[in-house]
């Protein structure tokens, strides 16, 4: 007699105490107020069963070069409720009309179809997929398909404290959190929407529940966030964070420069620096990723090197867009709609045959962008992640001394820009900005209406020469390698002139584009720290301190740009202090651009410099 199949004799044993879900894995009968840690157990026990009854993989699903495709992406809805910088305009993205995306019902046919043929991991998708009202029941409908291992969801976090619960009791058992940075004022900056605090309060709420790890994605993007590795990593030293640097990939649409790319190898080499005994976990055949762990950290870190390392040879990943094509690779353009064959009474036979077909043309690896890398200028070389620049008030440095901190309940966040109300000459009220809340430098330097005399103190040699042309008069860098290290302070100053219409605007903060003010205090300060790669005889300096402020004069419709650079080194951070000024009025001029093109950038001066060989210096 032939034995009857696993999954039934399992069922009749566990009848009494269990219902069965249609992969015949048990599942708990859930019950009111169930606690998170039975739905957690639940998942466990369904995973451990599947991993020893793996059904036989289907032919339609594996592709010319022997891939077999386990896993699919589904995208529940092109839409998203932040405008990240990378990834779409201010304006948003043109959205296919609702009658052309996928229905619920076609969603769960087709997922039926993949688990059937193999699949056994599914990730919802977007847009952002938890904007999508009915998203709780479809993770519950996909948790019943047979042979489904995984449900996990890719979010921005914005809505996951309030629907996790629910979601975790549906089925769902994995959750990738995308956050780039770890300051709140930057968040709004690249995501042009607030909300950063409901994105930690979506972590804190995973990690109560427990799903262990929770994953963080972080795209790394030069002269943005790659100062912020070591905070990051630093998150997992006592929490069960899975933390995934991503190397900025250069899409068709997004106006990020291929240069903006940050590779694994230099994300490594700066982390290194810091935590030599970082050690190499093993990674799974179909992995995306490069997974590390710091010895008696809780959590642990991992990169995805779809740019410098690829790993197509072992993927495994199909893609079912919002409007119901596939995609059999994530980064191709190469697309068939399942959508439109279901709509026009496909059988299950057919479809199988367009899904084997698309699958079986699928290439080697992702060639369009291999062809990118190999046209693109190499990466710039940026301040390293070792001498990061600390902007109190910006920045914050994380530090874990408890196993479990309490940290994503908004104690350790470091905060905005302060807003406060100041006056200027007229006594009209002004907004003001600053990066700083206590200004630890000569308060007449700093001063927003400084009135200090020019002077100078110490020797100020003169010179026949210039002192960046050699003896024949040709452009050179000036070797200071025999200077001694001092204390560098420097503060520069611009004027932005907007006119009525966009001052009112930007005092108003009323501008489409978002805050111009804190847009362009943090130009400003990364102006400041990539000083040396525009002008091209600068050194190289590892800043200290950065502090940008912004102050509002009505009496000219003006804004008024104060920033101040401090470092230890051989050499001045006058160049800094006047490209930070300069790179912040530039960006006021960008955002208020479209209400005006009568703005005047102008009054860009060196306010104070001290330390060095020639002396102090002090304009009025």
């Amino acid at each position: 007699m032939a034995a009857r199949p696993v999954s039934r004799m399992l069922l009749r044993v566990l009848r009494s105490s269990v219902r069965s879900c249609s992969s015949g894995a048990p599942v708990m009968q859930p019950c009111p107020g169930e606690s998170s840690q039975s739905a957690t157990k639940e998942l466990s026990r369904r995973r451990q069963f599947l991993r020893e009854h793996p059904a036989p993989f289907s032919a339609f699903l594996t592709d010319s070069f022997g891939r077999q495709h386990s896993y699919l992406r589904i995208s529940l809805t092109e839409k998203c409720n932040l405008r990240c910088q990378y990834c779409m305009p201010e304006e948003g993205v043109p959205l296919t009309p609702k009658a052309d995306l996928l229905t619920t019902k076609e969603i769960l046919t087709l997922a039926r179809l993949f688990v059937k043929e193999g699949v056994d991991k599914i990730r919802l998708t977007g847009g952002e997929p938890l904007i999508r009202p009915d998203v709780v029941d479809i993770v519950a409908q996909l948790h019943q398909l047979q042979g489904l291992r995984t449900i996990g969801v890719t979010t921005n976090g914005i809505n996951l404290a309030r629907l996790l619960p629910q979601l975790q009791k549906a089925g769902l058992g994995a959750i990738n959190i995308s956050l780039d940075t770890l300051i709140p004022a930057k968040f709004e900056f690249i995501v042009r929407r607030k909300g950063f605090h409901k994105v930690m309060e979506g972590i804190h709420k995973a990690i109560d529940l427990g799903y262990s790890p929770v994953k963080i994605n972080c795209v790394v993007m030069r002269g943005l966030n790659e100062d912020e590795l070591l905070d990051f990593v630093a998150l997992t030293e006592g929490l069960p964070l899975d933390v995934r640097f991503i190397e900025y990939m250069p899409f068709d649409g997004n106006k990020w420069n291929f240069k903006k790319m940050v590779s694994y190898k230099e994300m490594l080499d700066t982390l290194q620096q810091q935590w030599p005994e970082l050690e190499k976990l093993p990674e799974e055949e179909s992995s995306t990723a490069k997974t590390f762990k710091i010895p008696g950290f809780r959590g642990h870190i991992s990169f995805i090197t779809s740019m410098s390392e690829h790993f197509c040879g072992t993927c495994n990943r199909l893609r079912i867009t919002a409007d119901g094509n596939l995609k059999v690779c994530l980064f191709g353009s190469s697309e068939v709609s399942l959508r439109d064959h279901l709509r026009a009474g496909a059988s299950e036979e057919e479809l199988l045959r367009i899904i084997g077909a698309a699958v079986g043309r699928k290439k080697r690896q992702h060639a369009e962008l291999f062809l990118i890398l190999q046209d693109s200028p190499p990466a710039i070389p940026s301040i390293s992640s070792r001498d990061p620049v600390h902007v109190q008030g910006l920045r914050h440095r994380v530090r874990f001394s408890n196993p479990m901190p309490t940290l994503w309940k908004g104690c350790w966040v470091s905060k905005s820009p302060r807003l406060a109300p100041q006056r200027l000459g007229s006594g009209s009220l002004q907004r003001h900005y600053s990066s700083h809340p206590d200004t630890d430098t000569n308060p007449e330097c700093l001063s927003p209406m400084s009135q200090a005399r020019a002077t100078h103190s110490g020797p100020l040699p003169t010179s026949d020469r210039l002192t960046h042309v050699d003896t024949e008069g040709r452009a050179a860098m000036v070797d200071v390698g025999g200077k001694p290290d001092t204390e560098r302070v420097a503060v520069a100053s611009a004027t932005v002139l907007l006119g009525p219409v966009a001052f009112k605007l930007v005092q108003e903060n009323q501008l489409k584009k978002g805050d111009a003010l804190v847009v362009a205090q943090l130009a400003g300060i990364q102006g400041a720290k990539l000083t040396s790669q525009l002008i091209p005889l600068c050194h190289h300096v590892a800043l200290s301190h950065v502090q940008v402020q912004l102050q509002l004069d009505s009496t000219r419709h003006a804004v008024v740009i104060q920033a101040s650079c401090r470092a230890q080194g051989p050499t001045g951070v006058e160049m800094e202090a006047l490209t930070s000024a300069a790179v912040a009025s530039l960006t006021l001029y960008d955002m208020c651009k479209a209400v005006s093109r009568d703005i005047v950038l102008g009054e860009i001066k060196l306010i104070s410099k001290t330390g060095g060989q020639r002396g102090d210096f002090h304009r009025t």
